[in-house]
């Protein structure tokens, strides 16, 4: 086994616990903790900086509460969830270092991530560390990690599986001193309060060579653990193909683990994955006294924020790296006219700008960028999502509006975090978590997701491990492909660990580069309106607005921002909040849209099938039956509602479902497209469920896919539209112009 020659950020991690200003023996300094973000790789818009942060005195810590139970049990694969009254209350407890230990300090309560940390300001000093670099803290800062589990304080449904109380969900470490690493050039710059600290950092990095030789890797002749075999985890991918096919998921990303112990500190395990398997956001985090360690050498961006924009860089589209440049080029070849690859990846572009679209201004949320983005075994399809925040909004709110990541989810977002308690056999902790910081006076953070990731747990003299690795499940998922790739993303981690041998290799080794692709669709506005989520309805603020019926989907908020960067203003309600039922029984509903008459209503898509919402069925069947003189267009699970109003039938569509796809779809030119350049155009799908046969008549088909099943209905008389395809969707090529003809249309007064 060869030795390894190791430098920058992670290197100096090691000089500087030796001169004992980090670690054990800077305890006059700070705690012993440990927190380095290191960006690996070349000089890249992704890897531009390492930051290794100086003993710390005051740490946010969240654990899991011992009070809480479920209350409401869900069935997501069968479609069936509750949604939850209200969030759980966060709870963090401050601790101070102080004679050699953490001592409490103060408790926390919060509504949720975003308020902590926005809440966090109050306790941030504020120092202007000059620096005009890019995506940096300006001066003190907060840096740690969130588990994964912390989902359960951002979607609205109670868990199953939670965390053994008292576990740690969240940590979050004061930063007044630190190191900056430019990876471009390799200069480091030392900032901080601590003039003592800062000055012994700066003789080091100014008279010693920045290296060091890692030992050769111990052996270690202790045997993992698979969470599950193989023949269990092809089971499970069947079980959600089979819920993809019944219409109650696009996408579920599932996961196993591989646990044993450990014979080498996390640090240096860490610090060979730099050098074997480097990524611009990987990461080592310990909280010493908790004996707790976090390994990871992530490719993936989950947020960050420059100056009010922020950006999101979901990677979903994966291949192994080729034997040679040949076989590589055409490993990238493969994947890109892949519809697999392509239509997962789809998914979760459309998933992010709707996730960003909650916090930013209309018209602001666009790809910037699509690379295939190649790392040391893999090459990943990547896109970069941009916005610009709302003003009332922080970087804060972005992290609980994104979090977690849609690419270790899938979509629609909160019933798949359902059926990923449901199915997986364990609680995530950490894995598809993130470590990163935030700056709460500029408002810049970095967060990273824990994908290719080690969870390290000491117990007495001891270390044990977990590793995660799993991938997204479509309806084209093979799961013996699944499998292996489950199975060699993890391999990086795992022969780190010692527990796969040195010559254990399922992929092939190359250089990271970057190769950028052409960006499918531009969505650019002017004269915006505006999008206002609405509580309830009793609210004057839906008369004349343009209002959205969101049933659970992933996309809703791409339709509000598109209506809105079209001029119009809208109003989204929650179309399976069980308060609006009551609106739903006798004339309440009618009696409300006369008062309260918005300019349009659209029946938005989501999981399941229509009945799932009470309220979107009523406006149905109030719009057919002509007490609704409101032009009304039904998406995807709207579509379906006023089909099975008619007295259409709805069935699995014969010809398998159809998720992320564009299809070519041929209209009649009426309705909707009459206007349309063209009689066919490519529409993105995501529905595993048509209608079919005929209605009472007041519906008529008027556009079909190629295999000649009912893409678009339109009313006979009456302003009442449905469309199966998306056409929000960064895929749908003439989309906004079927929007533009809808929103052209007049109430029937």
């Amino acid at each position: 086994m060869r030795v390894l020659e190791l430098d920058g950020a992670s290197a100096l991690a090691s000089i500087l616990i030796d001169a004992k200003l980090l670690g054990a023996g800077a305890i006059k300094y700070g705690s012993p903790d440990l927190v380095l973000f290191d960006s690996g790789g070349p000089a890249s818009h992704l890897a531009r900086n390492s930051i290794l942060c100086g003993p710390s005195n005051t740490r946010i810590v969240i654990r899991q509460s011992s009070n809480k139970t479920c209350e409401k049990h869900n069935n997501a694969l069968e479609g069936q969830i509750e949604l939850i009254d209200e969030k759980p209350v966060l709870t963090a407890e401050t601790e101070e270092w102080k004679h050699g230990c953490w001592y409490h300090s103060n408790i926390i309560s919060a509504a949720g991530l975003g308020d902590l940390m926005n809440k966090l300001k109050q306790l941030t000093p504020c120092h202007d560390f000059v620096d005009a670099r890019e995506h940096l803290p300006s001066g003190t800062f907060w840096a740690g990690s969130i588990a994964y589990d912390m989902v359960q304080f951002t979607q609205p449904i109670s868990f199953e599986k939670s965390p053994k109380d008292n576990d740690v969900l969240a940590i979050f470490w004061l930063i007044e001193n630190y190191v900056i690493r430019a990876v471009e050039n390799g200069e480091y710059t030392v900032y901080g309060t601590d003039e003592q600290w800062v000055e012994a950092v700066k003789q080091i990095v100014d008279e010693e060579k920045i290296t060091v030789t890692l030992p050769l890797q111990l052996e270690n002749n202790n045997q993992e653990v698979s969470s599950i075999n193989d023949e269990q985890h092809r089971n499970s991918i069947q079980e959600i193909k089979d819920s993809i096919a019944n219409g109650m998921f696009y996408q579920v990303n599932f996961g196993r683990f591989w646990s044993g112990r450990l014979v080498e500190h996390p640090l240096t395990i860490y610090q060979r994955l730099t050098v074997t398997n480097p990524a611009p956001f990987s990461a080592y985090v310990e909280a010493v006294d908790l004996g707790l360690a976090i390994v990871s050498s992530s490719p993936e961006t989950l947020l960050r924020c420059n100056n009010r924009f922020v950006s999101s860089a979901p990677i979903k589209g994966t291949v192994t790296r080729g034997a040679n440049k040949s076989e590589d080029l055409a490993m990238v070849a493969s994947m890109i006219a892949d519809i697999k690859e392509r239509s997962e990846h789809r998914m979760l572009v459309d998933l992010m700008r709707n996730d960003l679209s909650s916090i930013c201004k209309v018209g602001t949320v666009n790809i910037a960028q699509f690379d295939v983005e190649s790392y040391a075994n893999v090459h990943h399809l990547v896109s970069h999502i941009k916005g610009e925040l709302l003003d009332e909004k922080t970087s804060g709110d972005a992290l609980d509006a994104i979090f977690p990541g849609g690419s270790i989810t899938g979509c629609p977002r909160t019933m798949v975090c359902a059926a990923i308690d449901q199915v997986e056999h364990s609680n995530r902790s950490f894995w598809t978590g993130s470590v990163g910081w935030f700056d709460p006076h500029n408002d810049n953070c970095s967060w990273n997701i824990l994908i290719r990731t080690l969870e390290a747990h000491k117990k007495g003299n001891r270390w044990e491990g977990v590793v995660g690795a799993g991938g997204g499940i479509t309806i084209r998922s093979d799961p013996d492909l699944e499998v292996a790739e489950s199975i060699w993303k993890s391999q990086a981690i795992r022969k780190a660990c010692g527990w796969l041998k040195p010559d254990f290799d399922l992929t092939n080794s190359g250089q990271l580069e970057t190769t950028a692709l052409d960006i499918e669709n531009s969505f650019n506005f002017t004269n915006c309106g505006s999008v206002t989520m609405l509580d309830d309805l009793d609210s004057n603020q839906i008369k004349n607005n343009v209002m959205i019926i969101d049933n659970l989907d992933s996309f809703t908020l791409n339709i509000a921002h598109v209506i809105a960067g079209l001029g119009h203003d809208v109003c989204v309600v929650n179309g399976r909040d069980v308060k609006f039922e009551d609106y739903t029984k006798s004339n309440l509903l009618a009696d409300y849209f006369r008062e309260h008459a918005p300019s349009h209503i659209v029946l938005g898509p989501g999981p399941g099938k229509p009945q799932d919402s009470k309220l979107t069925m009523k406006v149905a069947q109030l719009a057919i039956d002509g007490l609704l003189n409101v032009p009304l267009l039904g998406v995807c699970l709207g579509h379906q509602a006023i089909g099975l109003v008619d007295g259409y039938q709805l069935i699995k569509d014969p010809n398998g479902a159809v998720h992320g796809t564009p299809v070519t779809c041929q209209s009649d030119g009426s309705g909707l497209f009459a206007s349309s350049t063209s009689k066919s155009s490519q529409f993105v799908r995501y529905n595993s469920l048509i209608v079919t046969g005929e209605g009472k008549n007041k519906l008529i088909p008027n556009v079909y896919d190629e295999n000649g099943s009912i893409m678009g209905l339109r009313h006979k008389t009456k302003p009442i539209h449905g469309v199966q395809f998306h056409p929000e969707s960064i895929g749908s090529v003439n989309g906004i112009e079927i929007i533009m003809s809808f929103l052209a249309l007049q109430s029937d007064a």
